[in-house]
């Protein structure tokens, strides 16, 4: 029996429809070919009690670029949700901030990432690694 041919989904978008990327002023500036760039300008509602980056916008920051990177492997035609992922955070994040992401392994099913923030002088902020599970959009 044939089945129905399914229409190409793209998922190139979806980055920019999440309302809380868009709360944070969190933006793309590319993905392709397993390998992302976010970029964050830090302002005082995003900081913590010692007037840094909050940790959660700093994992919210390497968790898109991962994911980003691994939308692109696929060509953007499937979807990921995080299944885990691991964080260290080396120095306090302040002003310009950019996440570097890229895929770094999987198969059909899974993509292996690893992503690191760095300040506006290049210095870096923060690392991670992720485990993102490919599913339909």
């Amino acid at each position: 029996m044939h089945s129905p041919e399914k229409t190409p989904v793209d998922t190139s978008t979806l980055f920019a429809q999440v309302g809380f990327n868009q709360l944070l002023d969190l933006r793309r500036e590319f993905a392709e070919d397993g390998v992302s760039r976010l970029v964050l300008n830090a302002r005082p509602e995003l900081t913590n009690n010692f007037h840094n980056l909050h940790g959660g916008v700093i994992m919210t920051m390497l968790d898109g670029a991962m994911s980003s990177a691994a939308l692109s492997r696929s060509g953007f035609r499937k979807a990921v949700v995080t299944i885990e992922m691991s964080t260290a955070f080396l120095k306090p994040g302040r002003g310009r901030l950019v996440a570097h992401g890229k895929a770094i392994g999987g198969g059909r099913s899974v993509c292996f990432c690893e992503a690191r923030l760095e300040d506006e002088t290049g210095e870096l902020v923060a690392r991670a690694m992720g485990t993102f599970k490919y599913v339909s959009a």
